[in-house]
């Protein structure tokens, strides 16, 4: 099987994701005592043979109190970095190592460090969706279920350096007040691409239809907008973090809910509320990243031990403790 696979211009191709193929994943997964781990926006064929399922940095988590050798992180690249910092004397594997992240990639550490430079007393607040060089210059981490409860946490008269999302950054000086709060101009293009035209014409079609959105997404303030003028039901209207989508949907019970987030997530929604119509604000919000864990590159990674993460000691440190400040502020939630 593993002579079929060939590298292709999306990735490694070449595999079905068949009775065969999950045999063997399974196979060499147990002889290498390893864990694997699928984000929620990763492939269905993914997620149905992973032994955890969720967002990066509960998976990160939970593949930390595992007792495996190798954690395989179906994902994108910072996920992996997140599980090689949680989890330092494990081994980490990336089905493809290209799997970058357009989010994570809109701040570098360089210029994290010039922008501290011009506000030297400020605390620098990032996103998990970062490297670990940014998290390692960061004071502490959030989540999109805890960012507005880890900015609320500091020092009113301190300054907030948010990165990298702007739109994350926005709902949370939105929901806290907060004036003193500075927020780069970074993105997720599969987030930011889920318009506020797509928003509204989907809710205008389906008028009775809840609302689950990203706090990334390009529409967030669109629906908040949409609730405000009284043109959608403010109590349909639920800006949840993937994690919290999936615990709300296990609420829902029947009815149609409109998802603005990477259309892998339907999948995990579908399975945990069979009853509920789920239906993509954006049926194109695929990202070619996530895309890239293909049944034959993990089937490869696991053969071939290939490959591998590794966060350099003094970063992993660093990143580790910014981490640690969010988890001890309380409610650490999912990872995006």
């Amino acid at each position: 099987m593993l002579d079929q696979i060939v590298d292709g211009p999306d990735g490694w191709t070449g595999v079905d994701a068949d009775a065969d193929w999950a045999a063997e994943v399974r196979r060499l997964a147990a002889e290498r005592n390893a864990v694997i781990l699928a984000h929620n926006y990763q492939l269905p064929e993914i997620q149905d043979i992973a032994d955890h399922t969720g967002d990066s940095l509960g998976l990160s988590r939970i593949a930390a109190e595992t007792d495996a050798d190798v954690i395989v992180f179906c994902g994108v690249h910072f996920m992996a970095e997140s599980a090689k910092i949680l989890s330092p004397e494990k081994t980490v594997l990336i089905p493809d190592e290209r799997a970058g992240c357009s989010l994570a990639d809109s701040i570098t550490a360089g210029q994290l460090r010039e922008w501290k430079a011009q506000h030297p007393d400020a605390l620098v607040v990032s996103y998990v969706n970062t490297t670990a060089e940014v998290k390692a210059l960061t004071d502490v981490c959030c989540t999109s279920s805890n960012a507005v409860d880890v900015v609320a946490s500091l020092p009113a008269d301190r300054e907030i350096l948010f990165c990298p999302d702007q739109f994350l950054g926005a709902h949370v000086r939105r929901e806290t007040g907060r004036e003193n709060m500075h927020i780069w101009a970074g993105e997720c293009h599969v987030h930011a691409g889920i318009s506020g035209p797509d928003l509204t014409r989907q809710a205008e079609e389906n008028p009775d239809a809840d609302l689950y959105i990203h706090p990334e997404c390009g529409c967030a303030n669109s629906a908040i907008y949409l609730a405000g003028e009284g043109l959608v039901d403010a109590s349909r209207v639920h800006l949840l973090s993937t994690g919290q989508m999936l615990d709300e949907a296990g609420r829902q019970g029947s009815g149609t809910v409109l998802v603005a987030t990477e259309i892998g997530m339907l999948h995990q929604l579908r399975q945990t509320a069979p009853g509920v119509d789920f239906q993509p604000v954006n049926d194109r919000a695929s990202c070619s990243y996530m895309k890239m864990i293909t049944p034959a590159a993990l089937l490869r990674c696991l053969a071939l031990g290939v490959d591998e993460v590794d966060v350099a000691v003094d970063v992993a440190d660093a990143a580790r403790a910014s981490l640690e400040r969010m988890i001890a502020i309380g409610q650490p939630g999912g990872g995006e």
